[in-house]
């Protein structure tokens, strides 16, 4: 897997998350690969690719802390009130973790088509359960970048990009 295609994920999810979660700090964790069948954590927002790269994006957390991005984000928003926040993971809550990861991806394939890259994204799918696994088909090792967010948890966005056969 090519750096050109990393870097760009990683740098929007830390300005993404910085500056829609109220200016949180932010801190990247070691990298690290993977190669087979990984277990989800609990809630994971996945993003496919297509064109001269094929691949996907996923985004995954625990739900405490998807819960904590969502109701972060969602007062930032204005989607919830002060003094609110969401309970469980409802229509609402998801949407504002899809939208995260819309605004991650879409920043980051941005800033990929400007050096010359040519591929588009699918719309983001949530994933939530226990005992979760997804398959790497694509024979690529995944990297798997943690985004540590303090108090509101760890969010390990994990890429897996080749170029298309």
């Amino acid at each position: 897997m090519r750096v050109e295609y990393i870097n760009p994920f990683v740098e929007s999810a830390y300005n993404v998350l910085t500056e829609t979660l109220g200016g949180i700090k932010v801190e990247r964790g070691e990298l690290f690969l993977k190669n087979s069948t990984m277990k989800i954590m609990g809630v994971a927002a996945l993003v496919g690719l297509a064109g001269d790269v094929e691949g996907r994006v996923m985004f995954d957390m625990t739900k405490e802390t998807a819960l904590n991005v969502a109701n972060t984000f969602g007062l930032a928003a204005g989607v919830i009130g002060a003094g609110q926040s969401f309970k469980a993971l409802d229509d609402m809550a998801q949407s504002a973790l899809t939208e995260l990861a819309n605004q991650i991806t879409g920043q980051a394939v941005s800033k990929l088509q400007s050096q010359g890259f040519k591929f588009d994204l699918s719309p983001p799918v949530l994933f939530t359960g226990d005992n979760m696994e997804i398959s790497n088909t694509l024979q690529v090792e995944a990297l798997i970048v943690p985004m540590n967010m303090g108090k509101l948890g760890t969010i390990e966005i994990n890429v897996v990009i080749r170029e298309r056969v």
